[in-house]
């Protein structure tokens, strides 16, 4: 029971922690010496003026919903974090090129099955050779980007072509696997649609693709280009999610695993 009680007061310590950096970062957007008061010897800043004092209080009114909406969002960026970590360490082991060779060999295994169930010819096997290709270079570049490092080429560029080597392999394996198929080949209809009606209708483009192209074309080939389409902005996103957790634990802190608050895991 004590044991529980401190683990559980561990976890909303974390959580109050967290809270209050990113209410502290958002004051600081426009209010100096807010998120680093406790290194400074001058202290957090506080207005003294009636007006400055009004609009800090706004300000700071203002910030408590939207903390309150991006911490769910901050968690997620923690979880990616966590595990994006975790591939990292276990690249470093075999290095770059011994990732990309693993890889290679994981995806050549593939497409050779898949020239030995569908032909050298079938559409099916160039759909499969064509995700190879994509994975293989996508997972060379996620990598050279990731130890290139930086902010921007890390969220712009490792991250989604890291994603792209993510989200192939199950849509190959629907290729092969009517069961599998069932539910990525099937689920991915309705997210085509979506994103014809939503994103690509700006100046008739979604018509165009609806008359001239088809996901079941070339043996499947449309799905995986429409993957490696929701590949990009994905990895974006969760770029950006682990952003938005460093601005609560930055590098350099211990942080949680996605499941717990208690076991520091070191930066």
């Amino acid at each position: 029971m004590a044991t529980e009680a401190r683990s559980r007061d561990g976890v909303v310590d974390g959580v109050r922690a967290d809270l209050i950096r990113l209410h502290e970062t958002w004051m600081e957007l426009l209010f100096p010496r807010q998120r680093t008061a406790k290194h400074s010897v001058l202290g957090k800043w506080e207005p003294s003026e009636p007006l400055d004092r009004a609009k800090y209080r706004l300000w700071s009114a203002l910030g408590v919903p939207l903390v309150g909406l991006l911490y769910p969002l901050m968690l997620v960026g923690l979880a990616t974090r966590f595990y994006a970590r975790r591939f990292d360490s276990a690249a470093a082991r075999i290095g770059i090129v011994g990732v990309v060779v693993l890889v290679t060999v994981a995806w050549g295994a593939l497409t050779l099955a898949a020239r030995v169930q569908f032909g050298a010819e079938a559409r099916g096997f160039y759909a499969v050779l064509a995700a190879s290709i994509v994975a293989v270079v996508s997972s060379a570049l996620a990598m050279a980007f990731r130890a290139k490092g930086g902010r921007l080429v890390t969220v712009g560029l490792a991250y989604p072509f890291g994603m792209t080597t993510v989200l192939l392999p199950p849509v190959v394996a629907a290729l092969f696997s009517p069961a599998v198929g069932d539910v990525v080949l099937t689920g991915s209809v309705p997210l085509a649609e979506w994103l014809l009606d939503r994103v690509f209708f700006v100046g008739g483009f979604d018509e165009y693709l609806r008359t001239n192209y088809d996901l079941d074309q070339w043996g499947g080939l449309g799905y995986v280009i429409l993957w490696f389409v929701v590949a990009i902005p994905l990895g974006w996103i969760l770029g950006i999610l682990v952003s938005l957790a460093n601005l609560a634990r930055p590098s350099g802190e211990s942080e949680a695993g996605p499941d717990s608050g208690t076991n520091p895991d070191a930066e």
